[in-house]
């Protein structure tokens, strides 16, 4: 009667309880490692750069000159600043990396008014047919 309760418990133990303490274990030992300087990234998906360490948190820089205090059970993880720089851009796909590769290179480009800055489609307005 006791002996798949046991076996229950057991089970439990090794698929759900370790692997948990071990994954906290890890984040702790991150906490712990990151200094000054570091390039972290949050768990609401922003990256900075760490400016200062202080208890309970940390002084991250987001954008040049905009520094925010977070907790530190906020960092998702840390990535060292030769990674950061050498992360590559996201692809917006195909029409879209066309489409900015042909406009950069036109002579429109140097028109006062830049409207590459305000596109949000993936691909150009042309292009899209009957997709609507």
């Amino acid at each position: 009667m006791l002996l798949p309760l046991a076996v229950f418990v057991v089970i439990f133990y090794f698929l759900i309880v370790r692997p948990q303490k071990k994954r906290q274990r890890q984040h702790e030992e991150m906490l712990a490692s990151i200094r000054k300087g570091d390039v972290v990234i949050t768990a609401g998906g922003f990256w900075g750069t760490v400016r200062e360490v202080k208890d309970d948190s940390f002084i991250i820089e987001i954008a040049d000159g905009v520094k925010v205090r977070i907790l530190k059970s906020s960092i998702q993880m840390k990535r060292s600043a030769v990674d950061a720089e050498a992360s590559p851009k996201p692809n917006k796909g195909k029409f879209f990396n066309q489409f900015h590769e042909n406009q950069e290179n036109s002579p429109a480009s140097e028109c006062c008014l830049d409207t590459r800055k305000h596109i949000t489609f993936d691909v150009p307005w042309f292009e899209l047919g009957d997709r609507f």
